[in-house]
């Protein structure tokens, strides 16, 4: 089966600031839970709650920095760099720079907002 799609689906973020989140593939746009892949654009200085998902996350970061914060550490990742998050790992993903930030996430299984576990705000 194939499935061509050439718009996506808006989800809401939460979080301080505004990022677009435009799904192509989940359970969302498509009703796929296997995976799901999202283009996403955060404002400078944008932040969210902290989360606990229960799928692994690739993420690819196109421009600018988004900042990645898990128990261990923090890390920025930059144009070009990809992060990849384990589920069960506590994280919270946030702009640093002032410019915007454009990215691609990748989830296994899909994205679903029951799934993602974020903290009260």
């Amino acid at each position: 089966m194939i499935h061509h799609i050439s718009e996506p689906t808006r989800i809401v973020a939460p979080g301080i600031g505004e990022k677009r989140i435009e799904e192509f593939i989940g359970h969302v746009r498509t009703g796929t839970g296997r995976m799901s892949v999202a283009h996403m654009v955060a404002t400078a200085h944008w932040t969210e709650p902290f989360q606990t998902p229960a799928f692994d996350e690739a993420t690819l970061v196109v421009r600018g920095c988004l900042r990645v914060e898990y128990p261990e550490g923090t890390t920025d990742v930059h144009a070009g760099e990809v992060t990849y998050v384990a589920a069960g790992t506590r994280i919270r993903y946030s702009t640093p720079g002032s410019e915007e930030t454009e990215y691609w996430a990748i989830c296994a299984p899909a994205f679903h907002p029951d799934t993602v576990h974020r903290d009260s705000a």
